[in-house]
């Protein structure tokens, strides 16, 4: 048998050394953790829906967000890691020819040996364990942060949607005050010109009917800008048509603070440290390598096997200073751990706490200021006509009403994000 043609032989022996068959290291079959996915994740893309309630957005946002597909693509890398680290060490194959291109019985090849052998490092150490818990560590901690940027990014969208249906409902009330500020001022004029109020009144009256013209400017800018800013959170650079439906007020379900995703990531970070001091000490550690050989002597004809140990020795390099790395890496996150677990309980409570405010503020202005408000604009109208009141105490009537109401807008957009920051400090 030829010497080269040995290298099938020692090849099945070195597999057989390492644990695994030839055929799996050969083809990728000696792996762990979870398939890769088939198809890279993508955005979705194309124009959004003309219009949208919370739900639809929710979902756009999901399907559509590059912060959301560059998360799922960090924890397609973090598989891809973890399968690596379940692959053994590849062989070594190596060939010596001596003796030849020399002088006399040298000269050629006659005289030469040709060595031909498989060395394998043996695994003796726990290098290939300590690598596949250090990424089955890292695959988790990956898809806790995953979690969290859903968290996160639903939050934005919930406050974003919130806010442009409170500008929407600012638009409406300007409208409205305009139509009530020109018809007063019509109704000034008509007053001054038969001589029941003096010119000073209407002029009154018209610098009203300006000042809220320009507050409908604005708030269609506002508008505007909110649905621009609620498309770009679902990966569009146009805005989005219009926003309708109602919001959630609903009290979120409320976790202990070991559950939340934050406190998760944090001991899933502690566990990473310290699966990563076992990928340190292992690799400290004398992995000892073996091999087999055919040896052709060219001369005589004559084959031998050949065997051959090799082992590191340990005399400068211990990785003394990746294991104390590794030790401080895990105080350091068991000091991260321990700090999110009090920022959790922290947050959640002052979540809560401003969620209980914005509501109670919401009920009181939707059940007494506002009614009222409404009520005092109908009877000063009334009065203004009849000629009972002057044309000031209506304009403070009206101007009553109308910060009532923007005052009941900023209620529920405040309760919309005090809610949204509750989920957020409670998803688990």
């Amino acid at each position: 048998m030829h010497p080269i043609l040995a290298t099938a032989s020692a090849v099945a022996l070195m597999s057989a050394l390492a644990g695994a068959p030839a055929h799996a290291q050969e083809h990728g079959a000696a792996v762990v953790g979870p398939p890769a996915p088939v198809l890279p994740a993508t955005p979705h893309t194309g124009p959004l829906p003309a219009s949208l309630d919370l739900n639809q957005a929710l979902a756009a946002a999901a399907a559509r967000s590059p912060a959301i597909v560059a998360a799922e693509a960090e924890v397609d890398a973090a598989r891809g890691r973890l399968r690596q680290a379940g692959f053994r060490a590849n062989p070594e194959v190596s060939v010596e020819v001596e003796n030849f291109a020399g002088s006399g019985a040298y000269s050629g090849f006659n005289g030469s040996e040709t060595t031909v052998s498989l060395n394998q490092r043996l695994d003796l150490g726990g290098r290939r364990s300590a690598r596949i818990g250090a990424a089955e560590a890292a695959f988790k901690a990956q898809e806790t942060r995953l979690a969290i940027a859903r968290a996160e990014l639903a939050q934005s969208v919930s406050t974003q949607f919130g806010i442009a249906l409170a500008s929407e409902a600012r638009l409406e009330l300007a409208k409205s005050t305009l139509n009530r500020a020109g018809e007063l001022a019509r109704i000034a004029d008509e007053l001054v010109a038969a001589g029941r109020e003096p010119p000073l009144r209407a002029f009154r009256a018209r610098a009203n009917a300006a000042q809220a013209e320009a507050g409908l400017e604005s708030a269609v800018a506002d508008e505007q800008a909110a649905r621009r800013t609620l498309g770009s959170l679902l990966g569009s650079t146009e805005p989005v048509g219009s926003v309708r439906g109602t919001l959630d007020y609903s009290r979120p379900v409320v976790a202990a603070a070991l559950a939340t995703l934050d406190v998760r990531l944090a001991q899933a970070e502690l566990v990473e440290a310290e699966t990563n001091l076992g990928v340190e000490r292992a690799a400290g550690r004398l992995d000892p390598s073996v091999g087999v050989g055919v040896r052709q002597v060219e001369e005589t004809g004559d084959r031998a096997l050949i065997a051959s140990f090799s082992m590191p020795l340990q005399v400068f390099d211990r990785n003394q200073g990746n294991i104390a790395a590794a030790r401080a890496g895990i105080r350091a996150a068991e000091a991260r751990r321990n700090a999110a677990i009090a920022l959790a309980g922290s947050r959640v409570r002052n979540a809560e706490t401003a969620f209980d405010a914005a509501l109670s503020r919401v009920q009181a202005l939707e059940k007494v200021a506002v009614p009222q408000a409404a009520e005092a604009v109908r009877l000063s109208e009334i009065a203004y006509r009849a000629g009972k009141i002057p044309l000031v105490e209506l304009l403070d009537t009206q101007e009553a009403f109308a910060s009532a109401q923007a005052a009941l807008i900023d209620a529920h957009l405040a309760l919309v994000e005090a809610r949204a920051a509750l989920a957020r400090a409670a998803a688990q």
